[in-house]
């Protein structure tokens, strides 16, 4: 059982604490997508073990509008993923099966990673991903995110080349391949 929080301010003291992101999953009790989640996603040994070991769950009532207003929720479920300092990093909207959830997780962790500067972590986060669901749908934007990152660090211009190579030999229909193709020029 995933050991969700319901108090944003104590999810944002443990990430701080423990040094997570935090994973807000924002729910509705007639949503059919919510239910799925917490029936078959949320029910997932491997998803279960990953989120109580990566990240800081926190799970809010739409209802909630006192938690949910700063976040401008419209439909669920809605997950976003903050860093300890309480910034959004990711969002994903609508139900994710098992074998999606742990891809998004670390994608979401590793943006967080990206946008604070945690160039090498974020490095690993991403090969986490490719290397544990490389047909997940965040697979393609991992492989662009992690030469991001690669070259934020090493400010080495191979770092992009290979982006483009990369997606458009495992992932030629990605709309992350056409985004890279630019660094072809390089």
């Amino acid at each position: 059982m995933i050991p969700w929080e319901t108090d944003m301010g104590k999810a944002l003291a443990r990430a701080k604490a423990e040094q997570k992101t935090v994973l807000i999953e924002f729910f509705s009790p007639q949503c059919i997508g919510c239910k799925q989640m917490e029936e078959v996603t949320f029910a997932d040994d491997d998803v279960i073990n990953f989120i109580g070991d990566r990240v800081i769950p926190v799970r809010i009532p739409v209802s909630s509008t006192t938690q949910t207003g700063d976040f401008r929720i419209s439909w669920t479920p809605t997950l976003v993923t903050l860093d300890l300092y309480g910034r959004e990093h990711q969002r994903t909207v609508g139900y994710l099966p098992p074998d999606e959830m742990v891809g998004s997780v670390l994608l979401g962790m590793a943006k967080a990673s990206l946008d604070n500067g945690q160039f090498n972590e974020a490095v690993i986060q991403l090969t986490t991903l490719l290397n544990g669901c490389p047909k997940c749908a965040a697979a393609p934007e991992a492989v662009y995110l992690r030469g991001v990152a690669r070259f934020s660090s090493s400010h080495d211009p191979v770092a992009l080349k290979d982006i483009y190579q990369q997606l458009s030999k495992e992932y030629p229909d990605s709309d992350w391949t056409k985004r890279a193709h630019p660094f072809t020029l390089l």
